[in-house]
């Protein structure tokens, strides 16, 4: 069995190459990312020296995809980067170039709520949508299976990138979540569920909601940074427009495809201000066993995550590309 990781490059992606070489042989292994020129070079010479196979899949590519996923068995293809009408276009065609290369299961990394009509609002749901519906569309024609992870909110977003904001903003942390909560997911047990759907642990053609064990306000993780930091910070819930706002003069764009040079987050105010609403109006506070389920153990909770990022507060970091 040869076993495909695409995105090896991102934080997600990357976590799962690592768990794949701990369980499968090396030579068993494909690692792709859309710009192999990015990849940090230590670690592409150090999976080549073990026999991982590390090429270049750009998902605008298809058949440069193909010639990378051939002679693989299993995918995992972690979702685009850009929202929108880009991104459904890629998931296509690595999902099709998948197919052409023979692969016979697909583990795609999905959102929370794309097969409910609840979260259509959700910015960044409708892509999520789009790519379940082809996949099982391939699959009526091909027979290919599949299995979709519905992953819920990062929990490590709430505790850098949220973080650092408001360390940038007087200590005020601004936010349309309210006082809703929700069942934050850390990317390491996102990466332990995708590991185990990769090798074939999950029930073929079924959804799991991969959701954190802990329902969790944002007011207590604020009261949690504030804690453990040694800095007070203030928890403000404000309106939708009041929300924009504050993005705006943090120089976040409004849409995926707006203007990040002066950014200190990758994601767009429509992609935020729709996430923190969803977790006001309770969409984000589902509980799931499905990670127990699949890897044999709880998802982490925010405190035992929160003292990987000390560095967040104690550096000062200001920017997204700053986060390890």
């Amino acid at each position: 069995m040869h076993y495909i990781v695409t995105g090896c490059d991102g934080k997600l992606g990357g976590r799962t190459a690592e768990l794949m070489l701990q369980k499968v042989a090396p030579t068993d292994l494909t690692f792709t990312c859309p710009f192999l020129d990015r990849l940090d070079p230590e670690k592409k010479a150090r999976w080549e020296s073990l026999g991982v196979k590390v090429c270049q899949a750009n998902y605008d590519n298809p058949d440069e995809m193909v010639q990378a996923f051939a002679g693989g068995d299993r995918i995992f293809i972690v979702s685009a980067v850009t929202i929108g009408e880009i991104r459904v276009r890629q998931h296509k065609n690595v999902v099709d170039a998948a197919i052409a290369a023979g692969v016979k299961h697909i583990t795609y990394t999905s959102f929370l709520g794309a097969s409910d009509p609840a979260y259509a609002h959700v910015y960044v749901t409708p892509d999520h949508t789009a790519t379940e519906a082809y996949i099982r569309q391939r699959h009526e024609e091909t027979g290919v299976a599949y299995n979709f992870m519905q992953d819920n909110l990062y929990l490590e977003n709430y505790l850098t990138t949220s973080v650092m904001l408001a360390l940038m903003s007087g200590n005020k942390w601004y936010t349309t979540a309210g006082e809703g909560k929700a069942t934050f997911i850390p990317k390491d047990d996102v990466a332990r569920v995708a590991a185990a759907l990769l090798l074939g642990r999950g029930e073929d053609n079924r959804t799991y909601k991969i959701c954190g064990s802990e329902s969790i306000a944002q007011r207590d993780i604020v009261a949690l940074i504030s804690e453990l930091s040694g800095q007070e910070i203030e928890y403000c819930p404000v309106s939708h427009e009041e929300f924009f706002a504050y993005l705006d003069s943090m120089h976040i764009p409004r849409t995926a495809t707006g203007d990040y040079s002066r950014s200190p987050v990758p994601w767009c105010g429509n992609d935020m201000v729709t996430n923190e609403g969803s977790i006001a109006e309770g969409l984000m506070d589902v509980a799931s066993d499905d990670v127990e389920l699949l890897t044999g153990q709880k998802p982490m909770t925010a405190r035992e995550l929160a003292k990987n990022y000390s560095y967040i507060w104690e550096n000062h970091v200001t920017n997204w590309k700053d986060i390890r």
